[in-house]
């Protein structure tokens, strides 16, 4: 997939009705269900043959039975004519079944595939991309490929069998009569090539302004409080109603022409059916045809022009599954930037190696905008180490390729003395924890918050102990306790209680090395001063380091680094950094506004 800059228009547009690369690729996707589609397939030619037998029915009711008095055949007839009628609709009961399950379990798996690719993709795939964008790929790009089996491939395939058998019919019971029906073909084709066109360019104009409608309500649902905060509803409103017109008004001129086709193919049938009522009267007074052969062949010609008539509704179905399906392959192939080795090397026992080391790092996100330029730190094994600096400085990206949620352009990051690229990914980030400035938590209770990372049984004793030593106590006044659910994103807790429980849950999960990263920015002083006096406990035994913008929070650190123009500026103890006067005494100063002593 390109990582160009998302364009909400260009990934609403439509591609060819039918690409063969494509529905190959779809085809190979359905194979597991190979057998629900052999059913279907099966179907088909029934199904035709019932739809044949409908008109050949009345031809033989009406010549050799009605117009002899043959009462008695009659009645044969009849009812043979509604036992194939019970027969064709419980086959389209079972064949409707049939290809609404596939359809079913073929985006079920399609789902579970993109799902499972999107959680071996790479921290940077996620920035470039934005959310609404994935979710459209898992949720409505694979309710289009559904469609493509349900009303659009399968369907065009039961159309062609149909339309096949009644040409062959049409031409077995009158040649002439079937060259008055294929005269107006030509005009059709001509009219529907014209409607086609068109309605595709009035479809891709309904979808473009269907994203503008998504991305506004998107953004406007998101930053509703803002909105409030600025009385800006009036505006929101007006902007609101005006891409929702302009969208109601695309809608209706891609209906336009859709009814303006489904006419035209429905005057061109009449004209068909009067032509055949005028030739084929004539045939009858000359008797060369029968009154029933012109009857079955009015209603085969019904048949003939039944599915054209469908033609603009398949043919969008098939262009908005075949842009969807490419849409879908093109996220499945675009390979994982950041994966395992594909043979892991055990780890040397290097009692003497740092915990972690950046060794003449070079990185950017973007480009040749360099974030970290020739950075070298190490942070020894046990050692609480601090990294502050102004904001930009690269703080957060030194903890990010320490777990390897991005790789270096040049340099090399170790943990416990191995390049984090020799390490199983999992298992480095077991061995490295970070607790972000902004935490997430999920829907669930609390207690299924805790134990998130945590792969065997944590026993109720591990919890609170991991409860206590974060200082979460308000677990405890919940109404259900670590059963109380949570809301999306932990809505229904405060800012500061959130991130406590981030804090107690990286202590169930127990990571050897602890990265810190402003995780006390958005505490309350009193809760702040709790965890500092946890601070022993919670880093006991374990390589901690605290990223921080609040220097108040870094003074008990072993050792504090400073980081400016990407690399490391100045280190030393809080009190040695101050004597020295530098960089990290004139932040230290702006923070409080007193003077180093």
């Amino acid at each position: 997939m390109p990582e160009s800059a998302y364009d909400p228009e260009a990934d609403e547009q439509l591609g060819r009705a039918f690409d063969r690369r494509l529905a190959a690729r779809l085809m190979h996707a359905a194979r597991p269900h190979r057998g629900l589609i052999a059913g279907s397939m099966l179907l088909f030619p029934l199904i035709a043959l019932a739809e044949l037998a409908q008109p050949w029915l009345l031809k033989i009711a009406i010549d050799d039975h009605i117009l002899k008095s043959d009462w008695l055949g009659l009645t044969w007839v009849a009812g043979l004519y509604i036992g194939i009628l019970v027969i064709l609709y419980a086959l389209r009961t079972l064949e409707g079944y049939l290809m609404q399950l596939t359809g079913q379990r073929v985006i079920h798996d399609l789902r579970e595939a993109i799902f499972d690719h999107l959680l071996r993709l790479e921290a940077r795939f996620f920035d470039r991309n934005p959310v609404g964008r994935l979710m459209t790929r898992v949720l409505h790009d694979v309710e289009a490929v559904s469609e493509a089996f349900t009303s659009g491939l399968f369907a065009v395939v039961a159309d062609v069998i149909t339309l096949t058998g009644v040409v062959a019919v049409m031409l077995w019971i009158d040649w002439r009569l079937a060259l008055v029906t294929f005269s107006l073909v030509p005009i059709l084709l001509l009219v529907a090539v014209y409607f086609r066109l068109n309605a595709r360019d009035a479809y891709r104009e309904v979808r473009r302004r269907l994203a503008r409608l998504n991305g506004f309500l998107q953004e406007s649902l998101q930053g509703m409080t803002v909105v409030q905060l600025f009385v800006r509803e009036r505006h929101e409103r007006a902007r609101f109603g005006r891409l929702n017109t302009e969208y109601r008004q695309a809608l209706f001129g891609s209906m336009r022409w859709e009814a303006a086709l489904y006419a035209s193919v429905e005057a061109l049938g009449s004209v068909a059916l009067a032509l055949l009522i005028w030739y084929g009267s004539g045939r009858i007074v000359a008797e060369s045809l029968t009154f029933g052969a012109l009857v079955a062949f009015i209603q085969y010609t019904n048949r003939f022009f039944l599915p054209i008539r469908d033609l603009g509704a398949k043919y969008t179905v098939m262009q908005w599954a075949m842009a969807s399906s490419e849409r879908i392959f093109g996220l499945l192939d675009r390979a994982p930037g950041i994966v395992s080795p594909t043979a892991t090397r055990p780890r040397p026992p290097r009692a003497e190696a740092p915990a972690v080391e950046l060794d003449s790092v070079w990185f950017a996100y973007d480009g040749d905008e360099w974030v970290l330029r020739d950075c070298s730190l190490s942070v020894a094994r046990g050692e609480r180490v601090a990294i502050v600096g102004a904001t930009g400085e690269g703080k957060t990206t030194c903890a990010r390729l320490m777990n390897r949620s991005y790789d270096v352009r040049e340099g090399r990051v170790r943990v416990d003395g191995v390049d984090v690229r020799e390490w199983e990914l999992a298992s480095l980030r077991r061995h490295v924890g970070i607790i972000f400035q902004d935490s997430v938590l999920f829907a669930g209770t609390v207690e299924e918050n805790l134990r998130l990372g945590a792969d065997g049984a944590v026993s109720p004793a591990e919890l609170a102990r991991a409860l206590e030593t974060a200082r979460a106590g308000f677990v405890t006044d919940l109404p259900r306790g670590l059963g109380e659910m949570l809301g999306e994103r932990g809505a229904n807790v405060s800012h500061g209680q959130r991130q406590l429980l981030a804090i107690a849950r990286a202590l169930v999960y127990n990571p050897a090395v602890l990265v810190l990263d402003e995780a006390m920015s958005s505490v309350d002083p009193e809760s702040e001063a709790l965890i500092r006096q946890a601070m022993t406990g919670l880093l006991a035994g374990r390589t901690s380091i605290t990223i921080a913008h609040r220097l108040s929070t870094v003074h008990a650190a072993d050792r504090i680094l400073v980081l400016h123009r990407g690399r490391v500026h100045e280190e030393g103890t809080h009190t040695e950094l101050l004597r020295r006067g530098g960089l990290y005494a004139r932040l230290y100063e702006l923070q409080t506004g007193a003077a180093p002593a």
